[in-house]
């Protein structure tokens, strides 16, 4: 695929088949994404890849983590939660569109809890993919980061896999440091849905709107 289409064919795939994912090809694209740049190149990524029975261990542990701790949400690291206009409506938006798809009602708090839970599943995708930073670097880095998932991402879909970035894995965080045996010296940053979309399920027909450049690019000296 050329790049741009790469980029307008990319989006969250939040239900998957069951279909494996050869370690080659795993493998293939995360060496791709290794090209991402990172400030003075220090590449600050790390990634735990899961599947097969370590990765149905870390769904069951972190799952049943989050029922008997439902409060134990927090991120690890500092991370602030307020969000204002526009980016509240923008999230609402997404959310109401997307739960309409699933067909969850406003309101409806057992489906939205279940729902959410399905993040701790990878969608059903058979590979998940989960990123840590080592702690003593700064929010630079986790910058550097977020271009590597991106770089991840797009080698996937050239590929004809598909993806779901996830932030929910920075949540009971202390059930998969247990699982994947994550050193104290790292923060587990969040996770990425790894797989082949199942194309009649009705979430996966979301496509999120973007924004025109007039919201958000200010020209200087054009």
């Amino acid at each position: 695929m050329h790049i741009d289409d790469t980029l307008r064919a990319r989006k969250s795939v939040r239900a998957f088949r069951p279909d494996p994912v050869p370690l080659a090809l795993v493998r293939e694209i995360l060496e791709m994404a290794s090209r991402a740049p990172s400030g003075t190149n220090i590449q600050p990524w790390k990634v735990h890849v899961v599947a097969g029975e370590i990765r149905k261990r870390l769904e069951a542990e972190v799952l049943a983590h989050r029922e008997t701790n439902p409060a134990d949400a927090a991120a690890e690291f500092p991370r602030t939660s307020k969000r204002k206009e526009p980016y509240t409506s923008r999230m609402r938006k997404l959310g109401k569109e997307m739960y309409s798809l699933i067909g969850i009602p406003k309101g409806d708090q057992a489906a939205n809890w279940a729902q959410w839970g399905r993040n701790y599943k990878f969608f059903d995708a058979p590979v998940g993919l989960i990123f840590t930073i080592d702690k003593d670097l700064d929010a630079m880095s986790f910058l550097d980061i977020g271009i590597f998932m991106q770089s991840l991402m797009l080698a996937a879909k050239a590929r004809g896999l598909d993806t779901c970035a996830q932030g929910a894995w920075n949540n009971y965080w202390s059930a998969t440091r247990r699982v994947l045996d994550v050193s104290e010296d790292e923060y587990i940053v969040c996770g990425i849905s790894l797989g082949y979309a199942d194309e009649t399920s009705p979430v996966n027909t979301l496509v999120s709107e973007r924004e025109p450049l007039e919201s958000f690019v200010t020209f200087h000296g054009f």
